[in-house]
């Protein structure tokens, strides 16, 4: 699994594979962003949509931006705030695997589905977080 390389204070990376998703679903789709609810079902897998075809609130909370090598702009990256609780100690790496996940994201038709690998943030990365 290769990680694009991204600045230090970032929640979320994603890894080569899934950033050359991005690139095809974009030439699709147009811009694109990213939500996971931690819902029943699907909702614990990131969810891809056209940008603003999700509607984003209070109850969401935005972890970054994915920026792609070939996409002019960024990937917003959302969770719901519920879920945030429980992943806030983590770093998310969103990857694509072979499977079918939900019908309303963007990769569905494809064969694959995102997915996110997680691991702890270590004592220095969650210093740096709270600093910015």
């Amino acid at each position: 699994m290769s990680v694009q390389e991204h600045p230090s204070g970032q929640r979320v990376d994603l890894t080569d594979a899934a950033a050359g998703l991005l690139r095809r679903l974009t030439g699709q789709h147009g811009p694109l962003m990213f939500h996971q609810s931690g819902g029943c079902c699907d909702g614990s897998s990131p969810m891809c949509y056209p940008l603003g075809e999700f509607r984003t609130g209070n109850a969401d909370v935005h972890l970054g931006d994915l920026r792609v090598d070939g996409i002019d702009e960024p990937i917003p990256v959302w969770m719901s705030a519920s879920q945030f609780e429980y992943w806030r100690h983590t770093h998310l790496t969103i990857d694509v695997v072979p499977g079918r996940g939900s019908g309303f994201s963007v990769e569905a038709p494809e064969g694959v589905r995102f997915l996110v690998r997680s691991r702890l943030f270590t004592d220095d990365e969650l210093s740096a977080l709270d600093d910015v």
